[in-house]
């Protein structure tokens, strides 16, 4: 049922097939982030056009609204957003960090203080599984803590082993053969502590990985080096997915050190701040320059904004405070995204990849490559 098949590769970087129960995605692939059931703003017909190929829901926010039965009368989160592919829900652990002032955490678990209303809510390993299945999801997170940043290096040692003693009790309870469960990698920037944690998770043997902990406030230059230490570390038959990266040039870097899949609020958030995303960097529609531009925001780019409409009239949107252009920005950063991983895929399967890395660097990048990316480049090409 979770079939993961590479059909290419260039060091550490693969193209690969991923046979899911709701179809087939092709990796490396970016996920959009629908944490409330919607990706902001855009709809299912929109998400196929762009060339989305799964959904990320979100396992707190749902199970306090509208509640997971909810979700469940509907058929599961497709039947609910009417968004008929795959879809990956997190397990909530995300938000025990996020959520440090409002919340307690136990052996048992964590009692968090709703965001809504105040109200104590129990989760649990067994909880999370319990919502993640009523959600119906085809990949579900197991139970984790992740760990804020920084944190001293007894706190993360602490908090991942808790998270994989949560693990062996997300496995006991789930039920459903059709949701793959994903355990998650912690151990934050430290390699001794990202070895333990692979040294105690890699027994489960499940369909894939999760690498967590990371993209939580520490400088590129620690986050990148666990990634590659992470990569290096996980099967390579297996779909390993770098929880909460988005910006282009993390992708790009993950992709060279053989990450699978990613996700990120960023390119819809960043849409509905007025920004768009081009291989020139970001262009600010709040500023005054597009205001008398009338060419598309990318030229190369197919998405229907850049097909329809001009700079001028989208920087005339933001300024009018008219919802069309949030909505249109975030549907063309979705769009960019989900091109940079097919021009990647193309790049990998080519033999072209790492030249094409480069070039696209060089483009990007302002003010010089930084030493991070060219070593994460350099590392997955030589380490394969």
């Amino acid at each position: 049922m979770f079939e993961f098949d590479i059909q290419a590769s260039a060091g550490r970087a693969r193209v690969a097939s991923f046979t899911t129960p709701r179809g087939r995605v092709t990796t490396p692939m970016f996920m959009p982030v629908g944490t409330q059931g919607t990706v902001k703003g855009i709809s299912p017909d929109e998400l196929h056009a762009v060339g989305s190929q799964m959904i990320l829901g979100n396992t707190y926010h749902l199970m306090l609204r509208p509640g997971e039965a909810m979700v469940a009368a509907h058929g599961g989160l497709p039947g609910f957003t009417a968004y008929p592919g795959p879809f990956l829900t997190d397990s909530g652990g995300f938000q025990v960090m996020s959520l440090g002032h409002m919340r307690r955490i136990t052996e048992e678990g964590v009692v968090f203080k709703s965001h809504l209303d105040g109200s104590l809510i129990n989760l649990t390993p067994e909880r999370s599984i319990q919502v993640q299945e009523a959600l119906g999801a085809d990949i579900i997170m197991a139970f984790d803590e992740c760990p804020p940043y920084p944190a001293t290096t007894e706190y993360v040692k602490a908090s991942l082993e808790r998270t994989v003693r949560w693990l062996e009790r997300c496995l006991n309870v789930k039920s459903r053969q059709d949701q793959a469960l994903f355990p998650i990698i912690q151990g934050g920037t430290d390699e001794t502590l990202r070895a333990l944690s692979l040294e105690l998770t890699l027994p489960v043997d499940p369909h894939g990985f999760a690498i967590g902990g990371l993209a939580v406030g520490e400088p590129k230059t620690e986050m990148f080096p666990a990634v590659a230490f992470s990569t290096a570390g996980l099967p390579e038959n297996k779909p390993r997915y770098l929880m909460g990266v988005g910006h282009p040039e993390d992708l790009v870097a993950g992709i060279a050190l053989g990450v699978d899949m990613f996700d990120c609020v960023y390119p819809t958030r960043t849409g509905r701040f007025g920004y768009a995303l081009t291989d020139q960097g970001r262009i600010n529609m709040n500023s005054s320059a597009p205001r008398t531009q009338l060419q598309p925001i990318d030229e190369s780019c197919d998405c229907y904004a850049c097909r329809h409409y001009t700079r001028a009239y989208l920087a005339h949107l933001v300024r009018a405070e008219e919802m069309l252009g949030p909505r249109m920005l975030s549907l063309h950063n979705l769009r960019y995204l989900h091109r940079l991983t097919e021009r990647a895929r193309d790049a990998i399967s080519n033999g072209t990849f790492h030249s094409w890395a480069r070039a696209w660097a060089d483009g990007y990048f302002k003010n010089g490559v930084p030493e991070w990316f060219s070593q994460a480049l350099h590392t997955g090409e030589t380490a394969a």
